[in-house]
């Protein structure tokens, strides 16, 4: 059994951040750590789509920089917008695959534009962080 010790951020912005690993094991502790963000702000609906970006942002962290370890950020940055990153201490900046027809790799961040409202990276002398966000739906 595994426990999660994300941090919920005390001032500014509802959020919740987690150090974990950069290895492909450290995906499932993200997804729980983005259901369980979006199930407290009672957005659940917007796990699937949450959980499976953080996913292809940790896969891809995983893949394209040497670090050790990842930063998972999950924001309530307004009450329509949700946003989740993953930050690392590497600078290269991502970029959007053009797979060819039946090949396995560079789907990811088409992947996370087809979910996602809007994403991006901001840089930082320390590395980076790629984001995606989401839009939360109007209520009924």
């Amino acid at each position: 059994m595994t426990t999660t010790a994300a941090k919920p951020t005390a001032t500014g912005v509802p959020g919740y951040t987690e150090t974990m690993p950069c290895e492909p094991e450290s995906a499932r502790r993200a997804r729980l750590l983005v259901s369980a963000a979006l199930d407290t702000w009672g957005i659940g609906e917007l796990a699937e789509a949450g959980t499976l970006i953080v996913s292809e942002l940790i896969s891809n962290a995983v893949s394209h920089t040497p670090c050790r370890v990842v930063r998972v950020v999950i924001r309530r940055e307004t009450a329509e917008v949700i946003r989740v990153g993953v930050a690392d201490k590497c600078r290269d900046t991502p970029e959007l695959g053009c797979p060819e027809g039946d090949s396995e790799g560079g789907r990811g961040l088409i992947l996370v534009e087809s979910l996602s409202w809007r994403w991006g990276y901001d840089l930082h002398r320390w590395g980076k962080l790629v984001w995606a966000e989401l839009r939360v739906p109007a209520a009924c």
